[in-house]
Formats: structure tokens, C-alpha cells, sequence
């Protein structure tokens, strides 16, 4: 591990303006049903809720046309891991030239950044680990059509015009490979009422690696979101102990890719 602490990238993505525009397609999609923005993320993306409480209720995410957010790509991780653990179940994707969508039939459960988990951070760590340990184990490596692989995030980098730091050094040994959640930030992780997960949302970037590409961005999301002081306790609910050499890397790799 480095001699300096490494600070990741900061996303800039939280509840939305109150005065965000509803891109056409999102309008016409919800109809007369009630429409909330209840997302933004750093790349100009917005996710909506669409309806009220019960059973017919839906998310729509949107992005714009240069976002290189592929929701193509996401309905299709969305539909594969389905089979497996639980992940909102795809209602329909398009794009028109105004930007592409992706709507979700609502999932069980709340954010793990919502008020009433922040105020109890020891209940929502325990579940944040438990939850990512029961989806790396559900998901079938041998079956899994996708890759977010060291070389294949650093080539879809590249491919993006994304300069490398000379200085990124070899990736470690692999620990053990895992389909991963691909961006197991905090926001990402549903709740039960019970202080139990309920589910993952946002795996646009799903595929197979090493386990600590996502523990190590999980671990540095509890400090975000959080404090600091909870990353052990991830960890030891995941039933881990801490590897600062591959937590380092990986962090690093997350601020490239």
C-alpha cells in the first residue's frame, strides 16, 4: 500500500434539483401518474419515480446522449443476474435523440442513504457487507456473459480517451474471483425495515473480477456516506479481513476507470 492516503474521485451524483427538467420521453412514459426525480449523478443522468405507493410502482433512469451511460447494457445485466439475487426486473429501454432510458419495476426496500440508515450507520454497514457477500456467492462466475476485469476496464478507458497514469502500478495477485456488483457505493444497497438487504440497484457495470474491485470502492463508500471508522466493520460483515495492498489498487483503478 502507498505511503500516502489515497482519496478517491468524489461522485457528484445526490438528490436532484427542484427545478430539474423531466427530459419528453420520461413524460411520456409516466403519462398521468405522479412523477418524482429522485436521483442525479455526476454525468448528467436522472432517475424518476414513477407512480405511487404499490405494486405498480416504477423507476426510470435517463441519461443524455453523451453521457456514455450505455442502459442498454444495464437492462441487459439486469435480466441475467434476475436469475439469481435479487435486482429490479426490467420493464422496457429505448432512446430517442434526446437521450436513453431504462425502466424498473420497484424493488422491496429503501436506500442505504436514506436519513433513517444514517442515523444508524452500525445496522446499514452490517447489511452492506452481508448483502454484497450474498451476491458475489449467488453469482454464477462460469456463467456470467460479462467482464470488469483490470484489462477490460483499462481498455474501455483508453477506448474512451482516458489517459492512464504512468505511475498505476501492476494489479496484485487475484484473491478470488467474483461476479461483481461494479459500483457498490452505499446508495446502491436496498434495506429491508429489519435493518436486513433487500437488494442492488445501478449495475450497469456488473461482470467478473476480483472481489476487491468492490470491496475496496464499498469499504471507501462508507466513509463517504457515513464517517470514518466503518470499513472493518464491512468487511468483517462480509466475513473478510482487510487487505490495504488490493484496497489500495483498487481504489486507485476506480479513479482511472
Amino acid at each position: 500500500m502507498s505511503s500516502e492516503p489515497l482519496t478517491p474521485r468524489t461522485p457528484c451524483s445526490g438528490p436532484p434539483s427542484p427545478t430539474v427538467r423531466v427530459p419528453a420521453s420520461i413524460a411520456a412514459l409516466a403519462g398521468d401518474r405522479p412523477l418524482l426525480p429522485v436521483w442525479q449523478n455526476e454525468l448528467g443522468g436522472l432517475t424518476f419515480r414513477i407512480g405511487d405507493d404499490g405494486e405498480g410502482r416504477l423507476f426510470a433512469k435517463w441519461s443524455p446522449p453523451d453521457s456514455g451511460l450505455d442502459l442498454a447494457a444495464e437492462a441487459e445485466r439486469l435480466r441475467w443476474a434476475g436469475r439469481f439475487t435479487p435486482v429490479p426486473r426490467v420493464r422496457d429501454h429505448g432512446a430517442d435523440e434526446g437521450g436513453t432510458w431504462l425502466v424498473t419495476h420497484e424493488l422491496p426496500g429503501e436506500s442505504a442513504v436514506t436519513p433513517r440508515w444514517k442515523q444508524d450507520p452500525a445496522t446499514a454497514v452490517r447489511a452492506l457487507g452481508a448483502g454484497l457477500r450474498a451476491l458475489h456467492e449467488r453469482l454464477p462466475v462460469t456463467d456470467c456473459p460479462f467482464s470488469w476485469t483490470v484489462d477490460h476496464r483499462l481498455e474501455v478507458a483508453r477506448h474512451a480517451g482516458v489517459e492512464v497514469p504512468a505511475d498505476l502500478p501492476e494489479p496484485p495477485p487475484i484473491d478470488r474471483l467474483v461476479v461483481c456488483h461494479g459500483d457498490p457505493c452505499v446508495p446502491n444497497t436496498l434495506l429491508h425495515e429489519d435493518g436486513s438487504w433487500s437488494g442492488h440497484v445501478d449495475l450497469g457495470a456488473l461482470g467478473v473480477a476480483d472481489r476487491w474491485a468492490d470491496l475496496a470502492v464499498a469499504t471507501w463508500s462508507t466513509e463517504m456516506n457515513y464517517g470514518p471508522g466503518w470499513e472493518d466493520a464491512l468487511l468483517d460483515a462480509y466475513g473478510t479481513a482487510p487487505d490495504p495492498r488490493r484496497t489500495d489498487y483498487y481504489l486507485r483503478l476506480w479513479n482511472v476507470t
